[in-house]
């Protein structure tokens, strides 16, 4: 836990990990708990029913299932499948997996047939806990998933119904609330998270039970020093997410706060201004893409009584529009932080400690030591563009990729692990994202970063969402292409792609701006909420070869 102090030096060197032998997940977020009546969890239904569960009620309810499990044949090491939105069972198998020395693995309900036969493929999945839209999708798939042997689902199954499922609540009904965990080392696997694959297929990244540790420090300071008193915190981000799952879930109940879970079909900001003022939410993980849609809201002040104590936010660099306007509409300043699936939450900003630079994504977060290092993993000076690295051994790195050793080793170069981004450090230390190596656009002899283009772009009052790629260019080798959104009320036409040029232009630079506009309904994004540029390169690519 950091200790607050007067400097972001003198907090970082607070901060001394001890990373204990015996480390169990389950254990930490829930049994520890379970003696304080302490609330863990409100459950908000889609019928807009509250459902309340306390740290007891969690284990008895994961030590149930912990016991359907082994009698199901599931050992130590074996993986669970958890196809679920946020809901209190979702939950309630994370912690029965981990307390049992299985591994987790958290899918996306909108993960499509070839989306959950891969990932179930590669994990080996023996088990999957999901609802019946989730076995719809599977019973397609069942034939060619040999090793998945048992699908438990939530929801009830009526007489005659179940199509070779099993009812989870009807099992844990009369199993024993009596289960000793396992006492997992905390190098040990607990959970398999594949990244986005947004430069080719998945990759399971396999994490050690001191993940859980590692993630605190980048939690912690974002979001001001969590936990503070009256602290609940909520995310629209799916909990099959690190984001939602390590960055607000289990580290939320590693300190014994409560979590409010609701699921919506699809994101409305207004509905997720009116919950986070119903139940009084204090600190929030949201989405540069669901800030982006909120700020599109009218007077939210005055329509909401909103009292939160901290925002983070992290998956796309937030700029100073999006900044301003969360001064204005919650009066705090919005904490950018930045991980990725591999090694998450070690650069972020701590407003209450030090000034945020719009556009900068922090400092390295207590207890990580991030550089920009050069491909042979050479840190570089401040200011020069290069790989953002991170230094092994760090608690919240990955073990390795699930059955792909090659891809685990180009991970690494030396003792840094690549993220595969691109950034710089300035003269005070703070990070700044350029792009993905293969989001950096080359154009007349420079190298343009989409973000700034993108951040430029929405200041725009026409724009509610943006995105900028490199297109062929015979004279520039690439020029920049601006994809938007449009707020209500504006019409795409020549005129306003004139008008958003200049705009850029007059802003950044002569070299920066769009070059083409092309108005668009939406932009191609992973399920976590992240632009798929490269989606909107190929697509430009195959009309110019047609």
């Amino acid at each position: 836990m950091l200790t607050p102090g007067s400097s972001y030096d003198e907090v970082r060197k607070s901060l001394d990990w001890s990373i204990p032998k015996i480390f169990n997940i389950g254990v930490q977020v829930c049994d520890k708990w379970a003696d304080s009546g302490r609330l863990a969890l409100i459950f908000k239904t889609a019928e807009g029913q509250v459902e309340n569960y306390s740290f007891g009620d969690l284990k008895t309810l994961s030590n149930k299932l912990a016991n359907v499990l082994n009698d199901l044949g599931l050992e130590r090491g074996e993986r669970v499948g958890i196809l679920l939105p946020q809901a209190p069972e979702t939950a309630i198998t994370h912690i029965a997996a981990y307390k049992m020395g299985a591994i987790a693995i958290p899918l996306f309900t909108l993960f499509g047939e070839e989306a959950l036969e891969y990932r179930l493929s590669d994990s080996g999945a023996q088990v999957v806990v999901t609802d019946r839209a989730g076995a719809a999708k599977l019973a397609l798939l069942r034939e060619r998933l040999p090793v998945l042997s048992h699908v438990l689902c939530i929801d009830d199954l009526s007489e005659g119904d179940s199509n070779g499922l099993l009812d989870f609540h009807a099992l844990l009904e009369p199993a024993s609330s009596d289960f000793t965990p396992v006492e997992t080392l905390a190098e040990d696997p607990a959970l398999i998270i594949y990244t986005s694959g947004t430069t080719g297929p998945p990759k399971g990244a396999l994490h050690a039970h001191r993940v859980l540790l590692g993630h605190l420090p980048g939690v912690e300071f974002p979001h001001e020093f969590f936990p503070q008193a009256d602290d609940l915190f909520w995310t629209p981000a799916d909990w099959a997410w690190i984001g939602g799952l390590l960055d607000v879930l289990l580290p939320a109940w590693y300190h014994g706060v409560p979590v409010l879970a609701h699921r919506f079909a699809k994101f409305e900001p207004e509905a997720a201004f009116s919950l986070m003022a119903e139940f009084k939410v204090r600190n929030a993980f949201m989405p540069p893409t669901a800030l982006k849609m909120m700020r599109s809201v009218e007077r939210p002040r005055e329509r909401w009584d909103c009292d939160l104590r901290s925002i983070g936010s992290g998956g796309e660099s937030l700029g100073e529009e999006l900044l301003a306007w969360g001064r204005e509409t919650f009066g705090l300043t919005i904490n950018e932080f930045y991980g990725q699936t591999e090694c998450n939450l070690v650069v972020g900003n701590c407003a209450g400690l030090m000034p945020v630079k719009p556009g900068a994504m922090g400092r390295a977060v207590p207890g990580h030591e991030v550089a920009i290092v050069d491909d042979a993993g050479t840190p570089l000076p401040q200011g020069e563009e290069g790989n953002i690295g991170i230094q092994r051994p760090d608690p919240v790195m990955f073990l390795r990729y699930w059955n792909n050793p090659e891809a685990t080793e180009k991970k690494f170069v030396g003792d840094w692990l690549l993220t595969g981004d691109r950034g710089r450090l300035d003269e005070d230390g703070y990070f700044h994202f350029v792009g993905r190596d293969d989001d950096v656009i080359t154009s007349g002899g420079y190298r343009i970063g989409p973000g700034e283009i993108e951040d430029c772009l929405i200041k725009h009052p026409a724009i509610a969402m943006a995105a900028a790629v490199g297109i062929p260019d015979p004279l520039r080798t690439e020029r920049v292409k601006a994809f938007v959104v449009l707020n209500p009320g504006f019409e795409g036409g020549d005129d306003l792609a004139r008008e958003i040029q200049a705009f850029v232009k007059i802003r950044l630079a002569a070299h920066e701006y769009p070059r083409d506009v092309a108005f668009v309904e939406n932009l191609p994004m992973t399920t976590t909420g992240k632009i798929i540029r490269r989606e909107l390169r190929e697509r430009e690519v195959k009309k110019g070869a047609t």
